[in-house]
């Protein structure tokens, strides 16, 4: 399944740049192979992934509770913005969808894909035209419309 969605993201990878958002979501469930598809586009292209669970959860322990929902914004726009290139890879977001955080994730993912092109991958499924995180009952549940970024999943055909 990593070679369909590599390939997917070797196609939609050059159109991003059309888009005002630069986004392209990767959308599987977990395991289906999102990170390897994104270790093969890195090395294709010539960049790393950016483990954003990891980065964050670093930066933010010396954080008071209080202080994490205000920076979390600006410490993600540091993290992408360090790594060099047009194409930034992202893998591990669950951390944004952390109610605590208070955090919108796809408008985070937009708003650092205003200057470069960002691949995330998301653990969901597409539902129609709805992209969805978690079950309905889960407090980090999340639906939105598929418009506006570009989307690479073993459940769409390019």
């Amino acid at each position: 399944m990593s070679e369909i969605i590599a390939e997917q993201l070797f196609k939609i990878i050059p159109k991003a740049a059309e888009l005002y958002h630069r986004l392209i979501l990767v959308v599987a469930p977990s395991g289906t192979g999102k990170t390897v598809a994104l270790k093969q586009t890195g090395k294709n292209i010539g960049t790393s992934i950016l483990n954003v669970n990891l980065e964050l959860s670093r930066q933010m322990l010396d954080l008071t509770e209080k202080q994490r929902p205000l920076k979390v914004s600006r410490l993600l726009d540091d993290a992408v913005n360090s790594i060099g290139g047009d194409v930034i890879l992202l893998d591990n977001i669950e951390i944004l969808f952390e109610t605590s955080l208070k955090q919108d994730p796809l408008r985070l993912l937009q708003g650092l894909s205003r200057n470069k092109t960002v691949v995330a991958a998301w653990n969901g499924s597409i539902d129609g035209d709805h992209m969805i995180y978690a079950v309905p009952d889960h407090p980090e549940y999340r639906r939105y419309m598929v418009r506006d970024f570009l989307v690479a999943s073993p459940e769409v055909t390019t």
